[in-house]
């Protein structure tokens, strides 16, 4: 997978966290993902199909910082990951993947998205349809990591 496909989504990520819930993340050091255990403890996935590329992409937060951008965005504090939660998790995974979609339309990739799902639970799976590489990219922040991973075939 090249890094002008994996970019939009890494950028589309750190725009939305900054405009949405004035939350910066930093990008860490990506890696092939060997497994299908999350890293956060709830995370949200979607997938993309078109006529030259499949796959599917997936944000985990830690619930630290999923509790603080529900704070940030909304103004009200939770304790746990709730339903409201997971209703904002994959409102942010529909949100990246469109200005991924985006940028990438502007070279050339065309594909439509499906409906994200949200998945919670310590050590809960994420299953990529697609038999790819992954890509793990790890963010840090303040208020704890997320994880962005990304499985697509051209």
């Amino acid at each position: 997978m090249n890094a002008a496909f994996v970019n939009p989504f890494l950028s589309s990520f750190i725009h939305v966290l900054q405009t949405m819930a004035m939350t910066e993340v930093k990008a860490g050091q990506a890696s092939l993902k060997k497994d299908s255990v999350a890293r956060g403890d709830v995370s949200g996935l979607i997938g993309m199909v078109g006529p030259t590329v499949s796959g599917s992409f997936s944000i985990s937060f830690e619930k630290k910082l999923a509790l603080s951008v529900f704070q940030k965005m909304l103004g009200e504090s939770v304790d746990n990951i709730s339903e409201e939660i997971i209703d904002m998790v994959g409102e942010i995974t529909n949100m990246v993947a469109g200005g991924a979609k985006q940028q990438l339309s502007e070279k050339g990739y065309d594909f439509n998205m499906a409906i994200p799902i949200v998945v919670t639970g310590d050590a809960h799976s994420i299953t990529h349809q697609i038999k790819a590489s992954k890509v793990l990219m790890p963010f840090q922040s303040e208020q704890g990591n997320a994880y962005i991973e990304i499985c697509f075939t051209e």
